[in-house]
Order: C-alpha cells, then sequence, then structure tokens
C-alpha cells in the first residue's frame, strides 16, 4: 500500500523538556491509523509540528513522496491535511454553516454579498451525505458538545482533504453518534482518504484502526497491525509498566446524608429529580447523551436556572441562585466542558489553581502571594500534577494534567460535596487511575461525591450507588452491587423490566 506520509527521527523541544525525542511515524493511503499514548506521551505535539503549529527542531516529514516543512496549519491545510481538535475550536457566535465553511465563503458570493440560501444548500448537502442531522442556522453556542464534535467533522470532510488527524472525536458522542462516525470514517478510508486517529478507548482502536503507533514519554516504542497485539501488551506499551485494578474502588462506611435533592423541575430540561448522596459516599450518574444529568448538576451548582424542588445540604433548605451561592455552602463542580467552562487558557497554572481562592488570600485588594503558590504548590504535589512550571500556560498540560489542575482548584476551596461531570473525558488510562485514586482518597476523608459519566464502565467501577436519568427524569436509584452495563442500559432506553 502506497506511503503517503512519512515523520523520520521528528525532535521538538521546548524549553525545560524535550517533547519530541526522535520519533517515527509512517501513514498508508486509505488506511486507519491509531496513534495512542498516556496523556503528555506527545501525541498532539507529534501533530502540530506536522501542521507547523510547532516548528521541529531535527528530522525530516516527507509528504506525497516530496520533502516538506509546512510554516501554519493554512499551509497544510492547502495542500490536503486537516485536522479535527480534541476541543472544539468552533467560533460560538456564529452558524454551524458559517463555521464549516469559514475563510471559504468566497465561492458563495455574488457582487460582494453571501448568498445565504446555497451557503445554507451546499451544507444540508453535505451533512445528509454525511448522515449528519443537526440544524445548519443554529448558533454554535446554542449546539451540544456532541454537536459541536459533529460539525468540526463535516468542515474538516469539506475540504476534501487527503489526510484527516481526528483527536479523540468520539469523546462527547453518544453510541449512536459514534456509530455514524464509525460509519463515516470507514467509507472517507474506502474513498482513499488517510486518517490518523488519536484516541485513549481501547475498544474503538480495536473496532476501527488498522494498524497502530504507540507513543510514551516523547518518543515512538512501536508500530504494529491492530490484528497481531492483544489489548493487554497494548496497554503495557501504552503505560511502560502494569496497570492493575484501575479503579481500585474501596468499601468504607458512609456517613450522615450530606445533600438531599427533593422533586427538583426544570420545566422542559428535567423533572422531579429526587435524590440523597452520604459523606463518603460517590453516587454515579449515567444515562443517554441527552438525558439531562449534566443539565441538573449545573442547576444544583446555580449555573442554570430551576423552577421548583427543593435542595437540603445537611438537612437544611438552602437556596442556590448561582455558582457563588453553591460555593458558599460546600459545593464545588468540576464541568464537562474543560475548554469553555474549566481551564482558563490564557492564564498560567498556578492561576488557573488558585481563582477561586483569591478572594480569602487577599487583604485589602492584595494577594498574598507566598501563600498563594504554598497552597497550589502543596495541591499540586498532593495531585501528581506533571508540569515544567506553574508559570506556564494550563494549555500546555497534557489533558490529564488539566483536570487534577481543575479539581486541585476545588479541593482548595474545602468543599463538603463535589460534583464531577465527566471526569476522565479525553484522558489515558494512566491519568484515569490517577484520578480514580484521588476520588477514592477524598470519599475516604468524608466528601460526597456526584459523578456524571457517559462511561459505564467507569460507573460500575466507581460508584456506590447509580442513578440512570431518562428523558429528565430518575429512572433507577441501585445500589451497586452486581449491577450490569446490560441492566443500566435498559434502564437508559426504558426496556427494562
Amino acid at each position: 500500500m502506497e506511503t503517503i506520509l512519512e515523520m523520520k527521527n521528528i525532535t521538538k523541544i521546548f524549553p525545560g523538556v524535550r517533547a519530541l525525542d526522535g520519533v517515527n511515524f509512517n501513514l498508508r493511503k486509505g488506511e486507519i491509523h491509531a496513534l495512542i499514548g498516556e496523556n503528555g506521551a506527545g501525541k498532539s505535539t507529534l501533530m502540530k509540528s506536522l501542521l507547523g503549529i510547532h516548528p521541529i527542531d531535527g528530522g525530516e516529514i516527507y509528504y506525497k513522496g516530496e520533502r516538506v516543512r509546512f510554516k501554519t496549519p493554512n499551509d497544510a491545510l492547502r495542500r490536503g491535511i486537516s485536522m479535527i481538535h480534541q476541543e472544539i475550536s468552533l467560533v460560538q457566535t456564529m452558524s454551524a454553516a458559517e463555521n464549516i465553511w469559514m475563510g471559504r465563503t468566497r465561492a458563495f458570493t455574488r457582487m460582494g454579498l453571501i448568498r445565504r440560501r446555497r451557503l445554507l444548500q451546499d451544507t444540508r448537502k453535505l451533512m445528509e451525505e454525511l448522515g449528519i442531522s443537526v440544524d445548519p442556522t443554529a448558533m454554535v453556542e446554542s449546539l451540544s458538545v456532541a454537536n459541536m464534535q459533529l460539525i468540526e467533522l463535516v468542515r474538516a470532510v469539506s475540504y476534501q482533504s487527503d489526510i484527516i488527524i481526528m483527536d479523540e472525536p468520539t469523546s462527547a458522542l453518544t453510541d449512536t453518534e459514534i456509530a455514524l462516525l464509525y460509519r463515516i470514517v470507514r467509507e472517507l478510508a474506502a474513498k482513499g482518504t488517510s486518517i490518523i486517529f488519536i484516541s485513549h478507548k481501547l475498544e474503538e482502536i480495536y473496532e476501527i484502526c488498522d494498524r497502530i503507533t504507540i507513543m510514551r514519554d516523547g518518543k515512538f516504542i512501536d508500530c504494529r497491525d491492530t490484528s497481531d497485539i492483544s489489548s493487554d501488551e497494548l496497554v503495557r506499551l501504552i503505560a511502560g509498566r502494569e496497570i492493575e485494578n484501575v479503579f481500585a474502588k474501596d468499601s468504607y462506611e458512609k456517613g450522615d446524608v450530606a445533600l438531599e435533592v427533593k422533586d427538583f423541575t426544570s420545566r422542559g430540561v428535567f423533572q422531579d429529580v429526587s435524590f440523597q448522596v452520604r459523606r463518603g459516599e460517590i453516587l454515579g450518574f449515567c444515562g443517554l447523551m441527552g438525558a439531562g444529568r449534566s443539565e441538573i448538576m449545573r442547576a444544583l451548582f446555580g449555573i442554570d436556572p430551576y423552577d421548583s424542588g427543593e435542595i437540603l445540604i445537611q438537612g437544611r433548605k438552602v437556596s442556590v441562585k448561582r455558582p457563588q451561592n453553591a460555593i458558599h455552602l460546600g459545593l464545588g463542580m468540576v464541568t464537562e466542558d474543560r475548554l469553555r467552562q474549566g481551564a482558563i487558557h490564557a492564564l498560567d497554572i498556578k492561576t488557573n489553581m488558585s481563582l477561586p481562592l483569591l478572594k480569602r488570600i487577599s487583604r485589602l485588594g492584595f494577594v498574598n502571594g507566598a501563600r498563594e503558590k504554598e497552597l497550589c504548590k502543596d495541591m499540586a504535589k498532593k495531585m501528581s500534577v506533571n508540569m515544567v512550571s506553574f508559570a506556564n500556560s494550563i494549555g500546555s498540560l497534557s489533558g490529564g494534567n488539566q483536570q487534577k489542575v481543575i479539581i486541585g482548584r476545588w479541593l482548595l476551596m474545602g468543599p463538603d460535596i463535589l460534583i464531577l461531570d465527566e471526569p476522565t473525558r479525553g484522558i489515558d488510562v494512566g491519568a484515569k487511575s490517577e484520578i480514580y485514586r484521588i476520588m477514592n482518597q477524598l470519599a475516604k476523608e468524608g466528601m460526597a461525591i456526584l459523578m456524571v459519566s457517559s462511561e459505564m464502565q467507569e460507573i460500575l467501577g466507581m460508584s456506590d450507588r447509580v442513578i440512570v436519568i431518562r428523558e429528565g427524569r430518575v429512572a433507577c436509584d441501585l445500589e451497586n452491587k452486581g449491577l450490569t452495563q446490560e441492566q443500566l442500559l435498559s434502564y437508559a432506553f426504558g426496556v427494562e423490566g
């Protein structure tokens, strides 16, 4: 099979760290090639080096047999290489159609005016060909994260690229949407498009990829045909060590009820939701995408309004109208969308971690910098954050380390109740085990944890009790004793019994 891309001995050095150390990677025409490794292994840096985002410090890149060095992603795009980034890069205040054709509206312009009807017709035609049903006139800010990822996919396909790089493309998709993505990817490959598929989900690597390149600590480890490597061996190569009992959930005595919600309702979103969570308990929430899991948590934390119902903390009825109320009452929340609602990429690591704490460590409007640094340093050590310097941008960290910083931010506030919405989305198996260890320790110390997750294994592995949300209502509230994925899915789809 013809080789379309070859990267030889690629080296990239940032201050204080060798991010890529002689990495080799090759891609064949029409293949789906997995690029896999723990967060921080260098996968994204390798792709950014290909696209010209990071100029390489050593090595050679050959594309269609020609030695190249792209200066910008636009250079690569013009030559036929596009990328769907893990973090959404759409313009929120523009429509889906405008985002898809951004920078190329000249084809739809006549006498200086954009022919909107033609723009929408071409967008609908492309979406119909791909089997994607998202309103092209909808503003991106009104779309779910899943639909935003589908728009990113449509945009990449619209360039008719020879190579499409997909970075965690299924992280926010439902099973139905994942099946749709797989079909699209297979059809693209069958037509000769080459796909670089970056993922931490081993099951989808085996489902869809032809070959696997493994990276670790900025180095090339191995390249194998997918059919020639077992999942156990793949995990060993990714981690460089055995990872046993990823969840490591302990059993211990639970305390008093920390939080109780009664008949919680937001019209058209969720209705009559009631549950309790005790000190030291991890209460898992699952259900299909759009069932209302995250919306319940956002209303509970005061991000979104609710119409009726009661919230009781430590047995006392409270009012939560905005996040400041929730924080004052001892609640913390790690949202599902790290880019837009979690990490603030314009700020450094220390500030991202200490942001909600600044008022507490300030006097007469001046922040106690020494105290801030001391608290953040201790928390970073506790959370095992792997970084070069607190002064670096949080965007310089891997996804797993960003998540640890955000969790650490809330722990500095000393909450009694912590909401974790998709706490391990888009992070590798090693970082996941670290997050689970932290959750387990927090629960042991008496914290009540509400965990929303789309991963059934995570729900079953970490929850003491499980609530399934279906169409905005509680479908079941069960002790996690002998529960199976099939049982939870039956409640989610409404076919229980």
